[in-house]
């Protein structure tokens, strides 16, 4: 599910969860846990990578489907915490996105210090509507901190999947580089922190990134009832119901 590799001081969680790397309820636990006592454990950076040409595929909606009320609702709120997370991490976190990364998986990114996507024929998005999701008050906002107000809309009422190049354009990602570069180039990043005076790269980071903390005060508990008033909708399971069955018939007709 998740490989922890250490790179002295930092610590890579590399999402291991073939063939997608696809966000089911047991790798948004172990994820959770990986992040949460990093720092007890001697790290003193994060890298959160993938596999080459998949970083995730975002929401694992097959599994996802299978869940009565509760469990859904235990999912939805664990998710909220690890992107809560990932955004209170006393830790920099950079983003080596390796591939494809829609939806869950350009979440999971949002949240970090930093991003660096490869190039190549890969997307980046936020397609949730496309599934028949709202995209959550509290990733709405993180992502227009990132992008502006309409960039921000322009991306999550399409449901629009961009390439590299223009995620860096409008600011969705930092760097954009050869796939074999990216976790090198977001080990460089992490390093650059480690050598400058700690306490006041902590301190001005975590200044930085209040108004990000904010937003789950703001907006978490509003993202879990959004989220699981919708996910048991006719309009939303019928939606997801047709994307999985296009996507079994795609993998059929290879």
């Amino acid at each position: 599910m998740l490989m922890k590799i250490e790179h002295q001081d930092i610590l890579e969680l590399r999402l291991d969860h073939p063939p997608a790397n696809a966000l089911d309820p047991e790798l948004v636990h172990v994820l959770h846990e990986a992040l949460e006592s990093a720092s007890r454990h001697g790290a003193r950076a994060l890298l959160l990578s993938g596999a080459e040409g998949m970083f995730s595929a975002g929401l694992d909606v097959p599994a996802l489907l299978k869940l009565e009320h509760s469990a859904m609702s235990e999912f939805w709120r664990e998710f909220i915490e690890l992107l809560r997370a990932i955004a209170l991490s006393p830790l920099p976190i950079a983003a080596a996105i390796t591939g494809h990364s829609p939806a869950g998986g350009a979440v999971l990114a949002i949240f970090c210090d930093t991003r660096i996507a490869a190039q190549g024929d890969f997307k980046i998005g936020l397609n949730e509507v496309r599934v028949g999701l709202p995209v959550p008050a509290v990733i709405h906002a993180a992502l227009k901190r990132l992008v502006g107000v309409r960039q921000a809309e322009r991306l999550c009422l399409h449901g629009l999947l961009i390439s590299p190049d223009e995620a860096q354009r409008i600011g969705l990602v930092d760097q954009v580089l050869p796939v074999e570069q990216v976790i090198p180039a977001a080990l460089e990043w992490c390093r650059s922190l480690l050598v400058l005076p700690p306490q006041a790269v902590a301190a001005t980071r975590k200044l930085a990134r209040a108004d990000l903390v904010a937003l789950f005060s703001e907006h978490g508990d509003r993202s879990h009832a959004d989220l699981m008033n919708v996910w048991f909708s006719a309009e939303t399971q019928a939606a997801m119901r047709a994307m999985v069955a296009q996507l079994a018939a795609r993998k059929a007709a290879r």
